[in-house]
């Protein structure tokens, strides 16, 4: 299943509370399991204006549909094309 990097631009993001990040999470897996099993939420990126979530799912439509039924911006989502790391350069 592809996977996808949504860019959402949330100022402040980087001074959430841990219980800020579990209500959130909370909503966001709520969200997924009425979705059902074809999008998955792997994990997620914050800075300080905004957060960098990886996501499964069959394309970029299902993705923005969850962030529309949770309320999330999904400023960009990006497909991931492929991964590199240092062993890429062995």
């Amino acid at each position: 299943m592809p996977k996808f990097v949504i860019e959402r631009d949330i100022p402040g993001a980087g001074q959430l509370t841990p219980q800020d990040l579990k209500a959130i999470s909370q909503k966001s897996c709520g969200v997924l399991n009425s979705m059902g099993p074809g999008i998955q939420w792997i994990h997620s990126y914050v800075t300080d204006d905004r957060v960098y979530c990886i996501y499964q799912a069959p394309d970029a439509a299902t993705v923005r549909q969850h962030a529309e039924l949770g309320g999330f911006p999904a400023n960009k989502v990006s497909e991931v094309r492929t991964v590199i790391d240092p062993a890429t350069a062995e």
